[in-house]
């Protein structure tokens, strides 16, 4: 470190960014969620637990967990299996224009997730192009506000930000195709196998630990859904696409009061559920290792 003490030059102000866009918060944060602090004061009173108490007992609160789990246990799998199922078809080699699907499927990825938000409030409004080609081919009576109805606000939402993402997991799945030797391949293709058996037999099993780290990354994405569901339908109508974060936002800033303690309560509480999924998501990829290393 006295030999090359100038690198550390260069990494200070990533080190200086991180430390207070980053790990300030996340400290500042736990220490909020003991404050009665409404954000006007200089300082917050000290309340203990009070606001966790309050949490457990405020139903918007659990509403917003619980809108939050179901986006994650709709569109976990949803995402997961279609980029997998994109993955695959994509690598075919008697697939013509790979290239232009890949970057065709990719391109939700890199357009802002608010102006996506924005777009499909126009497509899935009761007059927008969805609603017509559902009545026009006979599906649908009468047109549905997607976003506006209290019972498909939720999946709708979910619908789009898989549709957003999914380019982004397909581009994993194809990595870690590529680590599958093609010589496994050709030994079932000489021994007759179809399609199907190829991929049951030798795909699908070769992914298992890929699997579970995609599917961890998927997992920590599917709580970060806050510009997309702030613009789409900013948690309502009536709290049914409320989602933790949007809760959060919503009693920091957008009450009368602010609450910034009762805020941070709430983050630090789905935070560390959060923290919990990612646990059990590792020990599940540290056992799947073992029993790959073991076969």
């Amino acid at each position: 470190m006295r030999r090359d003490w100038w690198i550390y030059l260069f990494l200070l102000p990533t080190i200086v960014g991180y430390g207070l866009y980053t790990v300030y918060p996340l400290v500042a944060s736990w220490w909020y969620s003991f404050l009665d602090w409404p954000g006007f004061a200089q300082r917050g009173t000290f309340i203990g637990l009070e606001n966790y108490e309050r949490l457990i007992s405020d139903e918007l609160f659990w509403n917003a967990f619980t809108n939050s789990f179901i986006f994650l246990l709709i569109g976990l799998p949803l995402r997961v299996g279609l980029g997998l199922v994109l993955a695959y078809l994509l690598s075919r080699k008697a697939v013509k224009f790979r290239t232009g699907f890949r970057t065709l499927f990719f391109l939700p990825v890199v357009t802002t997730g608010a102006i996506i938000g924005m777009v499909y409030t126009l497509v899935l409004d009761s007059t927008g192009p969805v609603n017509r080609i559902l009545t026009g081919v006979g599906i649908l009576d009468q047109p549905i506000d997607f976003l506006g109805d209290p019972d498909t606000s939720l999946f709708a939402a979910i619908g789009v930000w898989v549709w957003k993402w999914v380019g982004i997991t397909m581009i994993y799945w194809l990595a870690a195709l590529q680590t599958i030797p093609q010589e496994l391949y050709e030994a079932a293709q000489l021994d007759g196998a179809n399609a199907w058996q190829e991929f049951r037999r030798i795909t699908l099993p070769m992914l298992v630990p890929f699997l579970i780290i995609i599917t961890l990354i998927d997992a920590v994405a599917a709580f970060n859904v806050f510009d997309l569901i702030q613009t789409m339908t900013a948690g309502g109508p009536t709290f049914s696409s409320e989602v933790i974060e949007i809760f959060i936002y919503r009693t920091a800033f957008e009450t009368t009061v602010p609450q910034l303690g009762y805020a941070s309560a709430a983050a630090v509480l789905f935070g560390l559920a959060a923290a919990v999924i990612a646990v059990v998501q590792g020990l599940g990829a540290a056992a799947a290792r073992k029993r790959m290393v073991r076969s």
